[in-house]
Protein backbone atom coordinates (compact mmCIF):
# COMPACT_ATOMS: atom_id res chain seq x y z
CA UNK A 1 0.00 0.00 0.00
CA UNK A 2 1.33 3.58 -1.02
CA UNK A 3 -0.15 5.86 1.48
CA UNK A 4 0.14 9.67 1.36
CA UNK A 5 -0.87 12.33 3.40
CA UNK A 6 -1.87 15.60 1.96
CA UNK A 7 -2.78 17.44 5.87
CA UNK A 8 -5.61 17.08 8.41
CA UNK A 9 -7.66 13.70 6.97
CA UNK A 10 -6.96 13.94 3.28
CA UNK A 11 -5.18 10.53 1.86
CA UNK A 12 -4.36 9.17 -1.32
CA UNK A 13 -4.77 5.23 -1.06
CA UNK A 14 -3.10 3.16 -4.39
CA UNK A 15 -3.05 -0.38 -4.73
CA UNK A 16 -3.37 -3.30 -7.20
CA UNK A 17 -4.30 -0.42 -9.74
CA UNK A 18 -6.62 1.06 -7.63
CA UNK A 19 -6.19 4.97 -6.47
CA UNK A 20 -8.44 5.84 -3.79
CA UNK A 21 -8.87 9.75 -2.24
CA UNK A 22 -10.47 10.06 0.93
CA UNK A 23 -11.64 13.68 2.41
CA UNK A 24 -9.72 15.31 -0.30
CA UNK A 25 -9.65 18.80 1.67
CA UNK A 26 -7.06 21.40 -0.45
CA UNK A 27 -8.11 24.50 -0.91
CA UNK A 28 -8.58 26.13 2.58
CA UNK A 29 -5.91 23.41 3.90
CA UNK A 30 -2.69 25.58 5.36
CA UNK A 31 -1.26 22.15 5.35
CA UNK A 32 -2.01 20.71 1.82
CA UNK A 33 1.48 20.44 0.26
CA UNK A 34 -0.24 20.23 -3.45
CA UNK A 35 -3.41 21.56 -5.41
CA UNK A 36 -5.90 19.08 -6.27
CA UNK A 37 -5.11 19.20 -9.49
CA UNK A 38 -1.22 17.92 -9.22
CA UNK A 39 -2.47 14.72 -7.20
CA UNK A 40 -2.29 12.01 -10.29
CA UNK A 41 -4.57 10.06 -11.52
CA UNK A 42 -8.05 8.92 -8.97
CA UNK A 43 -10.42 6.60 -9.37
CA UNK A 44 -12.66 6.96 -6.78
CA UNK A 45 -13.31 9.70 -3.69
CA UNK A 46 -14.59 9.01 -0.91
CA UNK A 47 -16.17 11.64 1.83
CA UNK A 48 -16.75 10.74 5.21
CA UNK A 49 -18.91 13.38 6.19
CA UNK A 50 -20.11 16.88 4.79
CA UNK A 51 -18.27 19.42 6.56
CA UNK A 52 -16.13 21.30 4.32
CA UNK A 53 -13.25 20.34 5.50
CA UNK A 54 -13.82 16.51 4.45
CA UNK A 55 -15.75 17.51 1.50
CA UNK A 56 -13.10 19.43 0.55
CA UNK A 57 -12.56 19.21 -3.81
CA UNK A 58 -14.28 16.30 -4.01
CA UNK A 59 -16.90 17.74 -6.29
CA UNK A 60 -13.97 19.18 -8.31
CA UNK A 61 -11.85 15.58 -8.73
CA UNK A 62 -14.98 13.59 -9.89
CA UNK A 63 -15.66 16.16 -12.47
CA UNK A 64 -12.54 16.50 -13.44
CA UNK A 65 -11.52 12.95 -13.78
CA UNK A 66 -14.61 10.82 -13.90
CA UNK A 67 -14.23 8.92 -10.25
CA UNK A 68 -16.41 7.57 -8.84
CA UNK A 69 -18.13 8.86 -5.58
CA UNK A 70 -18.74 7.55 -2.34
CA UNK A 71 -20.87 9.31 0.47
CA UNK A 72 -23.73 8.39 2.75
CA UNK A 73 -26.87 8.47 0.63
CA UNK A 74 -28.35 11.43 2.48
CA UNK A 75 -24.84 13.69 1.36
CA UNK A 76 -25.39 12.22 -2.41
CA UNK A 77 -28.38 15.36 -3.22
CA UNK A 78 -25.52 18.02 -2.18
CA UNK A 79 -22.85 16.30 -4.09
CA UNK A 80 -24.78 15.82 -7.03
CA UNK A 81 -25.89 20.01 -6.32
CA UNK A 82 -22.19 20.32 -6.57
CA UNK A 83 -21.79 19.19 -9.92
CA UNK A 84 -20.76 15.36 -9.55
CA UNK A 85 -22.74 13.44 -12.40
CA UNK A 86 -25.44 10.83 -10.86
CA UNK A 87 -23.71 8.35 -12.92
CA UNK A 88 -20.42 8.24 -10.33
CA UNK A 89 -22.34 8.89 -7.10
CA UNK A 90 -22.56 5.53 -4.87
CA UNK A 91 -24.72 6.95 -2.27
CA UNK A 92 -24.61 4.19 0.39
CA UNK A 93 -25.63 3.77 4.69
CA UNK A 94 -24.43 2.10 7.33
CA UNK A 95 -23.35 -1.42 7.15
CA UNK A 96 -23.13 -1.33 3.79
CA UNK A 97 -21.00 -2.53 1.27
CA UNK A 98 -20.21 -1.12 -2.48
CA UNK A 99 -17.09 -1.22 -5.08
CA UNK A 100 -15.83 1.16 -5.92
CA UNK A 101 -12.61 1.10 -8.32
CA UNK A 102 -12.39 -2.88 -7.34
CA UNK A 103 -12.19 -2.02 -3.77
CA UNK A 104 -14.45 -3.68 -1.30
CA UNK A 105 -16.25 -0.03 0.59
CA UNK A 106 -17.61 -1.14 4.06
CA UNK A 107 -19.42 1.65 5.25
CA UNK A 108 -19.19 1.99 9.34
CA UNK A 109 -20.77 4.40 12.15
CA UNK A 110 -18.47 7.52 13.31
CA UNK A 111 -19.05 9.45 16.40
CA UNK A 112 -19.09 13.16 15.14
CA UNK A 113 -22.20 15.25 13.14
CA UNK A 114 -23.14 16.00 10.00
CA UNK A 115 -25.39 18.45 7.98
CA UNK A 116 -26.76 15.73 6.40
CA UNK A 117 -27.03 12.39 7.35
CA UNK A 118 -24.59 11.27 9.53
CA UNK A 119 -20.63 11.11 9.41
CA UNK A 120 -19.42 7.70 8.70
CA UNK A 121 -16.06 6.07 8.74
CA UNK A 122 -15.20 3.21 5.81
CA UNK A 123 -13.41 0.14 5.99
CA UNK A 124 -11.33 -0.90 3.17
CA UNK A 125 -10.41 -4.45 1.17
CA UNK A 126 -8.26 -4.15 -2.06
CA UNK A 127 -8.27 -7.02 -4.32
CA UNK A 128 -4.97 -8.24 -3.11
CA UNK A 129 -6.21 -8.09 0.50
CA UNK A 130 -4.64 -5.26 2.07
CA UNK A 131 -7.39 -3.92 5.18
CA UNK A 132 -7.47 -0.58 5.28
CA UNK A 133 -10.12 1.43 8.10
CA UNK A 134 -10.87 5.53 7.75
CA UNK A 135 -12.24 6.35 10.88
CA UNK A 136 -13.58 9.96 9.49
CA UNK A 137 -13.62 12.57 12.29
CA UNK A 138 -14.63 10.45 15.40
CA UNK A 139 -14.83 10.38 19.01
CA UNK A 140 -13.42 7.10 21.08
CA UNK A 141 -16.81 4.34 20.83
CA UNK A 142 -16.40 0.59 22.33
CA UNK A 143 -17.90 -1.12 19.02
CA UNK A 144 -14.87 -1.01 17.43
CA UNK A 145 -14.00 -3.89 18.90
CA UNK A 146 -16.21 -5.26 16.99
CA UNK A 147 -14.46 -4.52 13.46
CA UNK A 148 -11.61 -6.94 14.41
CA UNK A 149 -14.17 -9.84 14.73
CA UNK A 150 -15.05 -9.05 10.59
CA UNK A 151 -11.79 -7.61 9.25
CA UNK A 152 -8.16 -7.89 9.98
CA UNK A 153 -6.90 -4.81 9.74
CA UNK A 154 -4.08 -4.11 8.21
CA UNK A 155 -3.93 0.43 8.74
CA UNK A 156 -5.89 1.94 10.65
CA UNK A 157 -5.73 5.81 10.30
CA UNK A 158 -7.27 7.38 12.56
CA UNK A 159 -7.93 11.30 14.43
CA UNK A 160 -5.99 12.02 17.58
CA UNK A 161 -6.11 16.50 17.53
CA UNK A 162 -8.40 16.53 20.27
CA UNK A 163 -11.13 19.42 20.05
CA UNK A 164 -13.30 17.97 18.00
CA UNK A 165 -12.18 14.52 17.63
CA UNK A 166 -11.00 12.18 19.88
CA UNK A 167 -7.21 12.62 21.30
CA UNK A 168 -3.96 10.97 21.60
CA UNK A 169 -5.22 8.65 24.28
CA UNK A 170 -8.60 7.74 22.77
CA UNK A 171 -6.60 7.25 19.43
CA UNK A 172 -4.49 4.64 21.35
CA UNK A 173 -7.16 3.00 22.88
CA UNK A 174 -9.18 2.44 19.45
CA UNK A 175 -6.22 0.88 18.28
CA UNK A 176 -6.09 -1.69 21.17
CA UNK A 177 -9.96 -2.30 20.53
CA UNK A 178 -8.63 -2.34 16.70
CA UNK A 179 -6.10 -4.59 16.82
CA UNK A 180 -4.71 -2.76 13.36
CA UNK A 181 -1.14 -4.12 12.83
CA UNK A 182 -0.33 -0.19 11.72
CA UNK A 183 -2.23 3.90 12.09
CA UNK A 184 -1.79 6.61 10.60
CA UNK A 185 -2.64 9.93 12.64
CA UNK A 186 -4.93 12.84 10.88
CA UNK A 187 -6.94 15.57 11.85
CA UNK A 188 -3.37 17.15 14.10
CA UNK A 189 -1.31 20.35 13.09
CA UNK A 190 -3.75 21.84 10.78
CA UNK A 191 -4.94 24.61 12.90
CA UNK A 192 -3.39 25.81 16.11
CA UNK A 193 -6.67 24.02 18.60
CA UNK A 194 -5.43 20.64 17.41
CA UNK A 195 -2.19 19.15 18.51
CA UNK A 196 0.38 20.09 16.87
CA UNK A 197 2.33 17.13 17.10
CA UNK A 198 2.38 12.77 17.57
CA UNK A 199 4.57 13.05 20.15
CA UNK A 200 1.60 12.03 22.97
CA UNK A 201 0.09 9.69 20.41
CA UNK A 202 3.32 7.55 20.55
CA UNK A 203 3.64 7.56 24.13
CA UNK A 204 0.06 6.16 24.20
CA UNK A 205 0.53 3.66 21.93
CA UNK A 206 3.43 2.06 23.90
CA UNK A 207 1.29 2.01 26.70
CA UNK A 208 -2.17 0.57 25.32
CA UNK A 209 -1.60 -0.58 21.89
CA UNK A 210 2.26 -1.70 21.79
CA UNK A 211 1.35 -4.05 19.11
CA UNK A 212 0.74 -1.41 16.70
CA UNK A 213 3.33 0.34 14.52
CA UNK A 214 2.84 4.43 14.06
CA UNK A 215 3.18 5.06 10.98
CA UNK A 216 6.06 8.07 9.64
CA UNK A 217 4.20 10.82 7.86
CA UNK A 218 5.66 13.20 5.86
CA UNK A 219 3.08 15.72 3.81
CA UNK A 220 2.61 14.72 0.11
CA UNK A 221 5.28 11.92 0.56
CA UNK A 222 4.01 8.29 -0.54
CA UNK A 223 4.85 6.19 2.79
CA UNK A 224 4.91 1.92 1.63
CA UNK A 225 2.56 0.42 4.41
CA UNK A 226 2.28 -3.60 4.66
Amino acid sequence: MLLTWYGHSNFRLQQDGATLVIDPFFEGNPKAPVKWQDIGKVDAVLVTHDHPDHVGQAAEICRAQGAELVCLFDTAPKMKGLGVPAGQVLGMNMGGTVVAAGVRVKMVQAVHSSATGAPAGYILTFPGGFCCYHSGDTALFSDMKLFRRFFDLDLAILPMGGWFTMDALEAAVACSFLGCRNVAPMHWGTYPILAQNTDAFAAALKEHAPATQLVALALGQPVEVS
